[in-house]
């Protein structure tokens, strides 16, 4: 979390030292790092003494020749405040983290870039930190702040409280977003803002700055007093240039210096006493006068007055911040924090980079030893990323390559775009039918570029390297891309540790490194001398005296600038020192053929070559992996159109056995190649299954919870069809105990009363007909009768049931207990013989 930030206004190179600590992760407590904000924002970082100022020589010249400082500026470009572009410089520029500290900065990366997709992010750009900064030390020293340093104050103090509501509005929504957010959840909800200050600045101060006349009543009365000095100077020189009616088209007011006077052409005599204020050859003159003296001398008391007061309202706010600084200072150091943590994930996201998989080769190793077996049983080319790979970088992407193929598309666009506007334009005005098709001509070339550009982007390269190889020979054609594969690796390494994400299509596995050595020059620029030589072999020497055991080493060229079989015997004794003095990788590249035989007499050695495309004369920049390249000189120049007689004698001095190594090799190739197509086309068909798998299983869970839905609805028609029948038969049943228990001749007597309840009867036995079909009470339709027997009818007869009033055909009849089975339409009913009628 956020521990202090301390300001420094009396040193000469005034800065601001900033102190971060971070969570736990993965049960390890990571070290705070430090790192300076400085203010002075026109110093270049390489003058600064920040810690890469520090580093060795060799690790320097490493990171300059990766032109791992263009990185950096890309990336803090996606800073919002200047500070946090210095600070982002400064901190990419700290390589000395700790595998603990690697993971925290991913951790925060991580956090940020979820908080961006959610939007819970605040644009950076609405405050000026550096004001924020003044008004804080100034605020320090006990002077007045200006207004607009109070507004960026209260800017900041919104800031935060806006980044707060959108942080517990995530939580409100999903829980699950608090952890998504860590560790930036509790740096942000654990500052505290000061609403009081917020309210007291704005009702002091206006939205452009300036003191509010309702500040104070001494300031609204001396700018009362200023306002109405002005205007009785306005009307004073008016009267004057209108009594000089003949020189009034020559003279106007002006203000020198706060004082309201009349300027008159060159040459031109006034009509009235002044003081001369300035007086110049073809510029006229300036005069301020006599009467408007005592005016100006009070305006000026008054002006002042108003500056004084303003000062006292400045001074209460200054007053304020003071109570609340500590705060303040607290807020402005996590928005610069943020503000770096921001700005590499809007770099990620910008690139569409990767989250890389960092890892401690000493765990690794463990966790490869005691599940040795797994790799046995498992098929490594269908899954690829099962085994345990150093490195693992597919589809990677050279940033600043990809970086400068965007910026030359966006430009392009731009250009069409234009374009497009200017064509609109000109049939508007109805220019010149020549210009206007000279811009339609230029309009398609320009989409030309534009499509050229889309489809041909830049080609990522696919870095594979094993766990037990720790030496990887890259052989290929000059221009082939072997020197951008190198810097592609080693910048990789250093986003990664640096807490960036790598720009690759697909995840990434990629060791920590305690340092990234790199020996790169562009041969083709290079005169092959001596001193050239003696500078390569110097640095590798440095390299390998600094090289640890979790170190990445990136020699270009090896044993080139020098007799090739010099050159060979001195490459191959130079790798075959590294894969000995434990590196943990080292990739090298090469056009000796003889650096390729090491692989088949040192497990630790792998090779691989840069494809080259013979048809059409030019590398594809793809990597063929364990594949020793091969000698398309010949080739080439046959293709070319070299004669055949040089040719042929060239195959004859190059050697048979040499031209059967190529046939061999060439075979390699076209295997790898259709294994390449095969495993991709596999992997294809894998992720379709994946994709048509999950659809199922969305499908099914959505047809169980369409058939639970449906389930539960029935049973609740259901259940609430049987409580009204049951309310009914409950209540129909009260009403015909209660008229069984009278007289049957009061009944019968009674016949409106009985006409009414045998309506009701009929109105709500079909109530009952259509909720219960198949429930029914005989107590509910017995009717009294007189005591005179009834003949029981026969099976077949039709009979009345006064209940209901209708006829029902006899099905059964049960003449010991004197039951009748009936049927009236639908229904199907068990009656006494007392509730018929024959």
């Amino acid at each position: 979390m956020l521990l202090s930030v301390s300001l420094f206004p009396n040193s000469s190179s005034s800065f601001a030292t900033v102190a971060f600590a971070f969570p736990k992760v993965h049960g390890v407590f990571r070290p705070s790092i430090r790192f300076k904000v400085h203010g002075f924002l026109n110093k270049p970082l390489e003058s600064s003494s920040g810690p890469a100022s520090n580093q060795p020589s060799v690790i320097l010249d490493s990171l300059r020749v990766l032109e791992w400082d263009k990185l950096c500026d890309s990336v803090a470009a996606f800073a919002g405040t200047s500070l946090g572009k210095e600070a982002l410089k400064e901190q990419l520029g700290y390589l000395n983290q700790t595998f603990e500290e690697s993971l925290g900065l991913l951790e925060e990366t991580n956090a940020a870039v979820e908080m961006n997709k959610y939007g819970a992010m605040v644009d950076f750009n609405g405050i000026d930190i550096e004001l924020v900064k003044t008004a804080i030390r100034v605020a320090r020293r006990g002077f007045p702040v200006s207004g607009t340093e109070a507004l960026n104050v209260v800017a900041l103090l919104q800031f935060v409280e806006m980044l707060q509501a959108n942080v517990k509005a995530a939580v409100k929504q999903d829980a699950e977003w608090y952890q998504c957010f860590m560790p930036l959840t509790e740096m942000i909800m654990e500052l505290t803002i000061s609403r009081s200050l917020v309210r007291f600045i704005q009702q002091l101060v206006d939205e452009d700055g300036s003191v509010k006349d309702s500040a104070s009543s001494a300031l609204k009365q001396s700018r009362d007093q200023v306002r109405l000095l002005e205007r009785k100077l306005y009307q004073l020189m008016e009267s004057i240039i209108r009594n000089g009616m003949e020189e009034a088209s020559a003279m106007e007011v002006s203000e020198i210096d706060g004082r309201w006077c009349i300027r008159s052409g060159f040459n031109q005599r006034t009509s009235f006493e002044g003081l001369l204020l300035s007086s110049a050859s073809g510029t006229g003159s300036v005069v301020e006068p006599l009467s408007a003296v005592p005016l100006n001398d009070a305006l000026q008391q008054a002006k002042a007055s108003v500056s004084k007061a303003e000062a006292d309202v400045l001074l209460k706010i200054t007053q304020k911040m003071q109570e609340e600084i500590d705060y303040i200072e607290s807020i402005f150091s996590m928005m610069v924090r943020l503000d770096v943590i921001n700005a590499r994930a809007q770099y990620s996201l910008a690139f569409g980079g990767a989250c890389p998989d960092l890892f401690l080769q000493q765990e690794q190793d463990s966790f490869v030893a005691t599940d040795a077996s797994l790799d046995a049983r498992t098929s490594v080319a269908l899954h690829p990323t099962r085994k345990k790979w150093t490195v693992y970088l597919p589809k990677a992407y050279h940033p600043l390559l990809l970086q400068k193929h965007q910026q030359a598309l966006q430009k392009a666009m731009k250009d069409v775009k234009n374009a497009n506007a200017e064509i609109r334009r000109r049939k508007q005005q109805g220019g010149n039918i020549t210009l206007r098709k000279e811009t339609n001509v230029n309009l398609q070339s320009l989409e030309a570029k534009v499509a050229k550009l889309k489809e041909e982007p830049p080609v990522p390269v696919d870095i594979y390297v094993a766990h037990n190889t720790r030496v990887l020979v890259i052989t290929g054609p000059n221009t082939g891309g072997k020197t951008i594969c190198l810097k592609t690796v080693g910048l990789a390494a250093l986003m990664a540790k640096s807490g960036l994400y790598v720009l690759a299509s697909e995840s990434v596995k990629i060791p920590w490194f305690d340092f990234v050595f790199a020996d790169i020059g562009d041969e083709q620029s290079l005169s092959q001398s001596l001193s050239t030589f003696s500078g390569h072999l110097k640095q590798i020497s440095k390299i390998r005296s600094h090289s640890t055991d979790m170190s990445l080493v990136l020699l270009d060229e090896v044993g080139a600038g020098t007799n090739p079989l010099e050159g060979a015997a001195l490459g191959m004794s130079l790798l075959e020192s590294f894969a000995q003095s434990g590196t943990l990788l080292t990739i090298a590249t090469t056009h000796h053929g003889e650096l390729k035989t090491l692989k088949y007499s040192n497990h630790s050695f792998e090779n691989a070559c840069m494809e080259f495309d013979e048809m059409k004369l030019k590398p594809t920049y793809r990597i063929l992996w364990g594949i020793p390249g091969r000698s398309n000189a010949i080739n080439i120049a046959e293709r070319l159109g070299m004669p055949d007689v040089i040719v042929h004698k060239a195959r004859e001095l190059y050697g048979t056995a040499s031209a059967e190594i190529n046939e061999v090799i060439l075979d390699m190739e076209r295997f790898k190649q259709n294994f390449h197509e095969q495993v991709h086309e596999s992997q294809r068909l894998l992720k379709l299954t994946k994709g048509l798998h999950h659809k199922l299983l969305i499908a099914r869970k959505n047809v169980k919870e369409h058939s639970i839905n449906q389930r539960f609805r029935k049973e609740q028609e259901i259940s609430e069809a049987a409580a009204v029948a049951r309310s009914s038969i409950q209540r129909r049943a009260r009403q015909y105990r209660a008229i069984s228990s009278q007289p049957s001749q009061k009944i019968l007597g009674s016949n409106g009363h009985t006409s009414t309840m045998k309506s009701e009867a009929k109105e709500e036995k079909g109530e009952i007909s259509e909720a219960t079909p198949a429930v029914y009470s005989p107590s509910t339709s017995r009717l009294p009768v007189s005591a005179k027997r009834r003949k029981l009818p026969n099976v077949g007869d039709s009979v009345h049931v006064p209940s209901l009033n209708k006829q029902a055909l006899v099905l059964k009849v049960d003449p010991s207990r004197e039951e009748l089975l009936v049927q009236a339409g639908n229904m199907k009913l068990k009656l006494k013989l007392t509730d018929v009628l024959a």
